[in-house]
């Protein structure tokens, strides 16, 4: 009997390379994103890029010296804050400055959660954070009686701070995340009409603090809700 003839050998596969031989890691400086974003933010806090103005991400490129990726995912970021907003066929801008029904909304929302975050604060805020808060308010507290514009700006961040470390204090996430977005266009309406309130604001800052320091949860709540109210009051004449 004759043998039945070979086939053709087959070609056993090469083996692969391992994972680590054939993927080059993407290198890209730590925290760029976050560096622009910060820097965007900061332009846009400070009124340096105005309300409702068109960013193009071609020219922040350009004048951040960075391609166009982060300067999209920082946009992204903004965006997701309220800071700027996607329009079609136009690209981002910056958000427009609140209107009166905004303003009016922004603080009757306020009084009804700040208040309580204030009663949470006097009950769980810690000693060291409390020290710190008096820290905060001790630099806020007005230098003299000329106001400047850079005066009042620094001013306004720090206000931001104050309530920001107040809503963190309750441990809710979802309600100092809330707040903070509503301070940002709080923030950004004040410095479109800076007015000399600081003295005044800072007088209120202080009866807050006191009773968060001295965990008097009733009275934190009143003060909070005093606060709001005559703050109200000091810019509402502004809200159109």
């Amino acid at each position: 009997m004759v043998p039945p003839k070979p086939g053709p050998e087959k070609l056993k596969p090469a083996p692969e390379p391992p994972i680590e031989a054939i993927v080059t890691p993407i290198r890209r400086p730590t925290g760029l994103v976050d560096e622009v974003y910060n820097r965007v933010r900061a332009d846009i806090m400070s009124l340096k890029i105005a309300p409702d103005t068109r960013i193009t991400i071609e020219s922040l490129a350009r004048n951040l010296g960075v391609s166009q990726t982060p300067i999209r995912e920082a946009l992204s970021m903004l965006e997701a804050k309220g800071l700027v907003t996607k329009q079609h066929l136009i690209g981002y801008c910056t958000a427009p400055i609140l209107n009166r029904a905004q303003f009016e909304d922004f603080h009757e929302i306020r009084l009804l959660i700040e208040p309580y975050v204030a009663r949470q604060a006097a009950i769980k805020m810690s000693d060291q954070t409390i020290a710190e808060l008096g820290q905060l308010l001790a630099r806020m507290r007005p230098k003299n009686d000329a106001e400047t514009r850079s005066s009042y700006d620094l001013f306004a961040d720090q206000d931001t701070e104050f309530h920001e470390r107040i809503a963190q204090a309750t441990g809710n996430a979802l309600i100092a995340d809330s707040l903070a977005r509503m301070h940002i266009h709080l923030h950004i309406f004040r410095l479109c009409y800076a007015s000399s309130i600081t003295s005044h604001a800072h007088d209120e800052h202080e009866i807050l603090f006191r009773a968060i320091e001295a965990r008097d949860t009733d009275a934190a709540e009143a003060a909070m809700r005093a606060h709001i109210q005559k703050s109200h009051a000091r810019f509402s004449q502004f809200a159109k």
